[in-house]
């Protein structure tokens, strides 16, 4: 389409000169875990301008109505609301590389700035597991004897007890784990966040049990275990995390489910249980109460006891009459 058509990107930038090249200036300022979100939502803004490598588009030359073409394709696209939104942010970000760079006024990157998010809200992705469901995944990793079902009872502990995404369980080195405290730094979270959690319970038993397994060699608190049931040093991958759910699930009887529900259950489940929504914001690492809030899986009963915690000071008519007084 004639609106989404921008200049070839050698009339722009040099190939070779990625340090002035909005888009890799941007994604390299994010964190991996965003990168990599980031990234894919280029790309898919890339192919609409027909292009195969963000890299190659030449984004200094976008203006505000090429980015209100976009957005109308992906609303045309049937994306959700908040997915439409976020790639509007990640070129709204590599704009502001551009700008930063010198390849971009003030007035266009303000102008751009001024192409309206999307309104509305989908039904919430995921789903919250049950207790019943979380101790059969356990009961699954302590049937197995082998050093993969302690690694995979600690891990499952830590992305439901921790609510640790992927990236931040594979990330833990064993001196970010304390056992005499339960203390537990998670470094360069989303949004190069560091923060403290605490393992207490069996989370704390479940972490020890694998500690027990593992040994006191430095490196990464989680190690591969090969074929063989031989433990292997060495960083787990995020792919390797949601392989051995999925094999814990299978075992279980568990409906599928993926390791991101596991956190979700964590919040909703710290919800249920009283906890203040700023304080589990702070907990999962979250910038926002609003971003914690669209975690919660609590459901319509949650809801109801909710409500029944107000009191509404009415007695009805029949009680507020009092008893009948007859003439004789």
């Amino acid at each position: 389409m004639n609106e989404l058509t921008l200049p070839p990107a050698a009339e722009l930038l040099p190939a070779a000169a990625a340090d002035q090249n909005p888009a890799a200036v941007y994604l390299a300022s994010l964190a991996p875990t965003g990168r990599a979100a980031m990234l894919s939502k280029l790309r898919r803004v890339a192919q609409l301008l027909g292009a195969e490598d963000p890299l190659a588009v030449p984004w200094a030359a976008i203006r505000y109505q090429h980015l209100a073409a976009i957005r109308a394709r992906l609303i045309d696209a049937g994306l959700a609301p908040a997915t439409v939104n976020a790639t509007l942010a990640a070129v709204r970000g590599v704009a502001h590389e551009a700008y930063r760079l010198g390849q971009m006024t003030s007035d266009d990157y303000q102008r751009l700035c001024e192409v309206p998010p999307v309104r509305g809200q989908r039904l919430l992705a995921g789903r919250a597991l049950t207790h019943g469901e979380i101790a059969a995944l356990m009961d699954a990793c302590l049937a197995d004897d082998s050093p993969a079902g302690a690694r995979d009872a600690a891990i499952l502990a830590l992305a439901y007890a921790a609510g640790l995404r992927r990236s931040e369980i594979v990330g833990l080195d064993l001196a970010d784990y304390d056992p005499s405290t339960g203390r537990l730094v998670v470094r360069g979270g989303k949004g190069k966040k560091d923060r403290e959690l605490w393992a207490s319970n069996g989370a704390a038993e479940a972490l020890g049990d694998w500690l027990a397994v593992r040994g006191s060699e430095p490196g990464p608190l989680f190690w591969a275990v090969n074929k063989g049931g031989r433990l292997v040093p060495g960083r787990l991958t995020p792919a390797a995390v949601r392989d051995a759910m999925r094999k814990r699930a299978a075992q279980a009887g568990v409906k599928e489910f993926s390791p991101h529900d596991l956190r979700r259950t964590f919040i909703s489940d710290l919800l249920d249980a009283g906890a203040d929504i700023a304080t589990v914001a702070g907990l999962a690492g979250h910038a926002s109460v609003q971003t914690t809030a669209r975690y919660d899986r609590r459901g319509d009963e949650a809801k109801r006891k909710a409500v029944q915690l107000l009191h509404l000071p009415y007695r009805g008519r029949a009680a507020a009459a009092g008893p009948t007084i007859r003439a004789h």
